[in-house]
Formats: C-alpha cells, structure tokens, sequence
C-alpha cells in the first residue's frame, strides 16, 4: 500500500491523502489552497491523482480546505462515489457554490489586471457543470459502521467534534491476505465544547496520520476567553462601538451565536444588535438546526427548552449585497459578525474597510490565520494593512480568541493519539505549519516512544 500526500504539508490547507493497493485507489479529502498568493498557486498544480484510477472519494468534513478541490476531479472525468456523512454533504453544497462564485469574482478581476498589463489570462480551476456532477456521486453514511468503499478496502467514520458532521476516518485495507488499519484524524475539535460531542479517539490503528494545527500550544480555556470577550463586548456597547468578527460560517459561527443566546439568557450581557452578513453562513446555521439530534446534551436541553431558538432570533439576517451596505450606516453598538474567517475575501473585507481605523472598534479574531492573510496581518499587530488597493490604518483593538477556535488544542490532540497509542502505529504527522508538527512529533516521541514522521508535499510512504 502507498500513500501519496498532496496537501495540508508545512501547512493546514489543501488536506488530500491518495491510498493505493494493488487493487484500489481511494483519496481521503481533496481539499483546496488556501492563503497568500503562493498558497493558492498550488490549486493550479496537477495534483497527479490520474496517475491511477481513482476508485472512491471520503471526506472527513465540509470545510473548503478539505472539500476545495473536488470540482478538478469532476473536471476529470470522475464518476465514483463520495462517501462522508449526511451534514458534511449539506454543508459541502453551500461552501462549495459559495467557493465557485468567489473564484470567478477573482479571476475576473484578476484577469482585468493582466488584460491590462498585457498577459495571458488565466483559465478557470472549474466551471460550474464541475461542481453540478458531484450531486449524483455523494453516498451519505452514518457514523460508526464500516462501508465498503473499494475493493478490499472498509471506511468506518467517527465523530471528530470539529464541525457538524466532522469525522475521523478509518480505513481497514486488506492486501495480499494481510490487513491494515490507517486512520486520518481529520481535523479534531476540542474536549468540552459546546455544542457538538467530544471527538471520538480510536484504539487501535497500524498508521495514524494525525492532523497539528495547533500542535505547538494550547488555546486559553473556553470560559476563560468567554470571560473575555463578554468585557470587550461589554466596553463596545458602553461606548457605543461596533464590533466586527470575521466569520467562518460552519462551526465558529454557530458557536458564538450559542454563547451569545446563553449569555443573553443569563443576563451576563444585555441584548444588542447582532448581524450574521454571510448568506453562507446564514445556510449553514440552519443546517445546524436540522441536525441537532449531533449536538451534545447541554445544546440538546435547549433546544428542547426553546431558548436557543428564541435568542439565535434577535440576530438580525443579512442575506443581499445591499443589507450588507446598509450596515455601513448602522451606528454602534452592534456586532458584525461577516464572512469570510481568514480576511481573503468577502463582506467582512468591507467593514474592516471603513472601521479599522476607528480606535472605539473592536475586532474578535475567533479562528486560525494562515500566513500571508490579512487576518494574520491583524494578529500580527500591523499598523496599516491594504485592502482593495488602499492602505487602511489599523487603530481598531484586535482580540485573538483561540479559545473559540474549533480545533483541539495541543493537549486534547495528545489525549486522543494517547487512546491509540499503546497499539504502535506508524505516525505521519500533517496540517500544521512545520514548527506545529515538529513540536508536536516531539511531544510523541517523549510521551510515547514513537517516532513521527513529517512529510512533504507531494511525498510517498510505503506500508
């Protein structure tokens, strides 16, 4: 069996694995670039997925980096199945148009500049029928049992607590009369989130390949940075300020809107005006709504009680181009919470535009940056950014918040490989930037007397 890496090496987008046997083929995630210029210019890359016949696609979960580039196989002439769950296919369908109709505002707009320059333009990564012929491929299964998904090959998906539908991946892969385990993590969520249940460990594994976003450092706790921005937004609304979030719009999203409906129920923060002004994640909230029967039991007792559904409803909807506007108009206190999460695009852009360089604005930066965004731009304490072409003072406060994040943190990544651990598996350490997946390979090495090991981009391992 060979496994070929084609993303989330060195860094924690593009997550796409190929499984190889004599007798299938399969890919786990086929996620898309994302980031700086650099970044991106890797979805342009031939990926060499047709170097064998590819017999199924699993997906760990819906979030661009891991589903982005789906349409390309599409685009090949793929006509096998997808299997992952029933909300990661719901959320998949939005992200997915959302992310096709991006793309085309910025080729547009980049082939104009080199129209101008007098350069050749750049062709589409897909068209739109692309994404169109994936509908008839998605095959929805549950959590727990194991399907068959290719010759001598079983997928059996876990819960990974991440977003909903989030799944750690199994794969059971008989060759040559022997078995093997090879487990994806996925991206792991954090123990004791609301919300959503715990990620579900595995005890038992010949291979883990084991995701590291934050694999160098821990988040503050939850409570901890609910505290805290329960006081910066407490100053905002004294002072009458606005408060802008750059959203992603499947997982944090849902996540403050809960910890808002609880704190305008507890009184711990009286009722302002809040604004969702992300049309995808306006859909993605309501998929959460359709399957609640995957949220944990505290979320479970109040949506029963009613609460959650009363309180999500004083946020106010902003689904046109022109309701986004009219919130430039909007006085504070307020809070806009605009796609997209990292600051690449987007209405957040927008806001950010005209606020940045108010000093009464607060920023709450809920997620992980990449480098070369504007968001890390922010993180990173820049004092003008630009934005549209026009350099914009950064004299707003901006919060990080990584309590709020929807990725495990460097313990609760170490709890759950400490569960399949005693098994020895092989360890291939991704999705983290380097300095990420070398302290967290270090950290397996003395805790459990393994030796990871960390691929790059484009590499081959042999089981």
């Amino acid at each position: 069996m060979k496994i070929y890496f084609h993303g989330a090496t060195g860094d924690v987008t593009g997550s796409a694995y190929h499984v190889k046997t004599k007798h299938a083929s399969v890919l786990v995630d086929c996620g898309l670039f994302q980031g700086g210029k650099e970044e991106r210019a890797k979805n342009r890359q031939r990926a060499k997925l047709e170097s064998g016949r590819l017999d199924a696609v699993v997906l760990t979960h819906a979030h661009l980096d891991h589903i982005g580039r789906l349409p390309l196989l599409t685009r090949k002439e793929y006509h096998g199945p997808i299997y992952a769950t029933q909300p990661t296919f719901d959320v998949a369908r939005l992200i997915l148009r959302d992310s096709f109709f991006l793309q085309k505002a910025d080729l547009d707009r980049e082939n104009r500049k080199r129209a101008r320059s007098g350069q050749t333009p750049l062709e589409p990564l897909y068209e739109e029928e692309d994404v169109l012929r994936l509908k008839p491929l998605i095959s929805p299964v549950a959590y727990n049992p194991p399907v068959q998904v290719a010759p001598g090959v079983q997928a059996r998906l876990v819960d990974a607590g991440h977003v909903i539908g989030s799944a750690s991946v199994e794969l059971t892969v008989e060759e040559g009369g022997k078995k093997k385990v090879v487990v994806f993590s996925g991206d792991l969520g954090p123990r004791g989130a609301p919300l959503l249940n715990d990620p579900v460990p595995f005890e038992r594994a010949d291979v883990v390949i084991m995701e590291s976003t934050y694999g160098d450092r821990n988040h503050h706790s939850l409570q901890e940075t609910a505290i805290g921005a329960r006081k910066i937004i407490a100053k905002a609304i004294e002072e009458k300020a606005k408060i802008l979030v750059p959203i992603f719009a499947v997982g944090r999203t849902q996540l403050l809107l809960y910890l808002l409906a609880g704190a305008f129920r507890n009184k711990t923060l009286p009722r302002f005006p809040i604004y969702l002004d992300s049309p995808l994640a306006i859909e993605a909230t309501k998929i959460y709504g359709k399957h609640n029967e995957l949220f944990d039991q505290e979320a479970r007792v109040m949506v029963k009680s009613g609460d959650l559904r009363e309180n999500l409803q004083s946020a106010k909807f902003c689904s046109t181009a022109g309701d986004s506007k009219v919130l430039n108009d909007v006085k504070g206190p307020c809070m806009i919470m605009a796609g997209n999460g990292m600051c690449t695009g987007g209405r957040i852009m927008h806001h950010l535009k005209h606020n940045l360089h108010r000093p009464e604005t607060a920023v709450l930066i809920v997620g992980f940056q990449s480098p070369g965004t504007l968001g890390r731009q922010l993180v990173d304490g820049k004092e003008s950014v630009s934005i549209f072409g026009e350099e914009v003072a950064v004299r707003a406060s901006v919060h990080t918040m990584g309590g709020f994040s929807a990725h495990a943190g460097q313990d609760d990544l170490l709890k759950w490989f400490a569960a399949v651990a005693p098994s020895r598996p092989r360890v291939i350490i991704t999705h983290g930037e380097d300095r990420a997946r070398k302290t967290f390979s270090e950290l397996i090495r003395s805790q459990h007397g393994l030796r990871p090991e960390i691929p790059n981009l484009g590499d081959m391992i042999e089981i």
